[in-house]
């Protein structure tokens, strides 16, 4: 049996300082690595000299890490990965930064994974590679004289043509994924909009099976919706953390329906547009304000950015306005939490939730759409809002799609989930659930390793 190889910007396996898996990703990669006694590459997340790979098992996976000099973090990650191709590739040009340095960065942090991982690979070695961070290092995998296969999936959404092409040198980067033997997507449109690029600025053709040819190179790029690991947290919904959790909220919420929003605090989330949203539910609906309150956790990120140090300042004050402007004496219609909670914290917190809102203006897939979903009482389900533009929306369309920019759309639709009889909560529950445990983080897994190692 042929090894895994995993490489990615951070390493989440398990280790002696981080005993589980982190998520559902991590929990269907370190199986994989297990059972063909794989390695996981990546980052350490830790400044210092370049050196030696530092190698550890740990409950049958082995991770490999290296430290990065704070010019290669401030350059490839911090620069290149979070301040030009994360918000280009989220469809915010505004946002986007055009250094050439942070190009340098990316492309030099690159060559130094292909330089300290190729020694380790073995002939007969399957290699996934992930996101956005490495899009250059299969590449340069094939430098070192690597032809085993290689894969890399894309995590983000894969923007359209004329947004791309503002990216200097973009087409040596998109050259760079013809090094890959198979490309994957979350969906169609992001799989979509990669053909556009590809047949109108390269010339390319489309053939059967996902096939791709420019020049003397054919790829296949697929379409692979990335899953939640359904079953665990379906547990870890009626875990007794979940389940104290979810009494807590109940006994806090003093008979008011809760509205719950979890997101990493980022600009292509839209939280100032659903805060928008919801003020204006409150504005036009005053008689709903004894009956409901929204919970929204945004843990910080990216704090290096000012991008990010911007939008959490301008989130502090409009959930203030909100607050001044609509609070009671036994009433906060807001509760904005800037921490993270463990996932079986979060499960009692979705379960007790009338509304999931998840309102992305752009995302690659969104987990906590379908982790909402999951988390649900099959009797007496809550309601999912859910943006048009997170990936999710092709596989959960029974959820309320809303337009995220819309702010009477949002409030509408507040109003709608809260006033939905349980026969049809359940009706629209169902199929999403259905979905979520069918095509799962390990039917991902399997979906891109089988095409993968075809020939």
């Amino acid at each position: 049996m042929s090894r895994l190889i995993v490489i990615s910007n951070r390493v989440s396996a398990p280790t002696t300082a981080q005993p589980a898996a982190q998520g559902g990703l991590a929990v269907a990669l370190t199986a994989a690595l297990r059972e063909a006694e794989g390695i996981w590459f990546g980052w350490s997340g830790e400044t210092g000299e370049t050196g030696d790979l530092k190698f550890e098992t740990f409950d049958g996976v082995t991770s490999a890490t290296i430290d990065l000099p704070e010019q290669d973090v401030d350059e490839y990650y911090d620069g290149y990965a979070n301040r030009t191709l994360w918000p280009l590739f989220h469809y915010r040009l505004e946002l986007t930064e055009f250094e050439r340095e942070f190009q340098g960065g990316y492309e030099r942090v690159n060559r130094v994974f292909g330089e300290v991982i190729a020694p380790h690979i073995e002939p007969d070695d399957l290699i996934w590679i992930h996101d956005y961070h490495m899009i250059p290092l299969g590449w340069v995998l094939r430098q070192h004289g690597l032809t085993n296969r290689i894969g890399f999936f894309l995590h983000i959404p894969w923007p359209p043509t004329r947004l791309l092409t503002a990216l200097p040198e973009h087409r040596r980067l998109v050259d760079a994924l013809f090094a890959y033997d198979v490309v994957g997507f979350q969906t169609e449109e992001w799989l979509e909009t990669f053909h556009d690029y590809v047949t109108h600025e390269m010339g390319g053709s489309l053939g059967p099976d996902g096939a791709i040819t420019v020049g003397a190179r054919t790829i296949r790029a697929i379409a692979c919706p990335i899953g939640i690991d359904a079953q665990e947290f379906i547990a870890n919904a009626s875990s007794k953390e979940a389940a104290a959790t979810h009494r807590r909220m109940i006994e806090s919420s003093i008979g008011r329906s809760l509205i719950v929003g979890v997101d990493r605090l980022d600009y292509s989330k839209g939280l100032e547009e659903r805060f928008n949203g919801y003020q204006r539910y409150l504005e036009t609906r005053p008689d709903a304000h004894a009956n409901v309150y929204m919970l929204q956790i945004a843990p910080p990120s990216r704090d290096a950015v000012q991008s990010y140090r911007d939008i959490r300042a301008h989130l502090d004050a409009l959930s203030g306005r909100i607050n001044g402007a609509f609070a009671d004496i036994d009433w906060v219609p807001l509760r904005y939490v800037n921490q993270g909670f463990p996932r079986n914290v979060l499960a009692g917190v979705y379960r007790a939730a009338r509304v999931g809102l998840v309102t992305p203006l752009r995302d690659g897939m969104n987990l906590v759409a379908k982790e909402y979903v999951a988390a649900q009482n099959p009797d007496d389900p809550g309601v999912l809002i859910l943006s048009r533009f997170a990936g999710a929306a092709a596989q959960l369309d029974s959820a309320l799609i809303v337009n995220p920019y819309s702010a009477d759309d949002i409030a509408d639709s507040i109003a709608k989930a809260l006033a939905m009889p349980r026969e049809e909560r359940i009706a629209r529950w169902r199929p999403m659930h259905e979905n979520i445990v069918s095509e799962d983080v390990i039917w991902w897994r399997k979906r891109f390793t089988t095409a993968l190692m075809q020939q």
